[in-house]
């Protein structure tokens, strides 16, 4: 311990009045000129955090999010799995309500020139949706259990689990159709258990699942990118690229390899003039090494 020795002689009272009149002024300068000219020191993220925790609206968004606008989510399909694509919508203080009424929507042209599409049928309305505790309770329109097979019947349920539980208050859904809770749906008889989970869903999640960025989205450097994967030994290639070849390269690795799942998060930076580009991720075949489970995903770049 630092103690410190009394002065033999004490400061006369009007000196110390000027003393501390000139410390307290020297404070406020300093201070001023702090917030007004100081930087935030630059924050990195881990490479390869295990994440699989969905975003809240989403946070940390992967793109810049227009002055006015809120980024969210959607969970459509590519092919037989799910894919995601990123709409900004105006602001709201109901963004689960948002984004369910976009997912009912169904995929844009843009979207859908990009290999996204739903299965959710046309026409179903949200006729109402609450939050108790971490279950979100879903009303639909009889649309919602109409037509397709079984498995069409699951991909629509898997599209609307993925979608709410997007934000961290809600970890389960739900289904309510025409004001009356099911627990089947449609003629297939799906058997929905009150509080459906991500988890009951993991089969429609693709080899390597980027959530974020999705279709559609705004980048700009650096950009997040996570999800999760289910490759060997957990390793992928990541590339971004635009009209005149690669403008990013990363090798991404998940927090666990095939069978298992795990999951990533890399900050990836590149530079380019360009207005648009694709990001790519692919794993490699050990044999050939011709690319396996590749996904493509549309962008566009923030323009400085």
């Amino acid at each position: 311990m630092i103690r410190r020795t009394p002065s033999s002689s004490a400061l006369p009272a009007w000196a110390v009045v000027c003393l501390l009149t000139a410390v307290s002024a020297a404070a406020f300068v300093t201070a001023c000129g702090s917030s007004a000219g100081g930087s935030s020191p630059a924050t990195s993220v881990a490479t390869g955090a295990a994440t699989a925790t969905p975003s809240a609206t989403p946070s940390s968004p992967s793109s810049p999010t227009a002055a006015g606008t809120t980024t969210l989510s959607l969970y459509l399909l590519r092919g037989e799995e799910l894919g995601v694509a990123e709409r900004r919508v105006p602001p709201t203080a109901t963004p689960a309500t948002a984004a369910m009424e976009a997912l009912l929507a169904g995929p844009t042209t843009a979207e859908s020139a990009a290999g996204l599409t739903s299965a959710v049928p046309s026409g179903t309305r949200l006729l109402g949706l609450s939050i108790d505790g971490t279950t979100a309770r879903i009303d639909l329109s009889a649309q919602f259990a109409a037509g397709g097979g079984s498995l069409a019947m699951q991909a629509r349920v898997a599209q609307v689990v993925y979608t709410l539980t997007q934000f961290k208050t809600v970890a389960a859904v739900t289904f309510m159709i025409d004001g009356s809770t099911v627990d089947a749906l449609g003629g297939e008889g799906l058997m929905l258990d009150a509080g459906q989970t991500r988890a009951d869903w993991h089969s429609f999640e693709p080899a390597i699942f980027v959530e974020r960025p999705g279709v559609g989205a705004v980048l700009s450097s650096p950009f997040v990118l996570d999800g999760t994967a289910s490759v060997f030994e957990g390793s992928f290639a990541a590339r971004l690229a635009d009209a005149g070849g690669d403008i990013a390269n990363a090798t991404i690795q998940a927090s666990r390899g095939a069978p298992e799942r795990g999951g990533f998060r890399e900050t990836v930076s590149f530079t380019t003039t360009a207005q648009s580009g694709t990001l790519i991720v692919f794993s490699q075949s050990m044999e050939d090494g011709s690319h396996q489970n590749e996904v493509r995903i549309p962008v566009t770049f923030a323009q400085e």
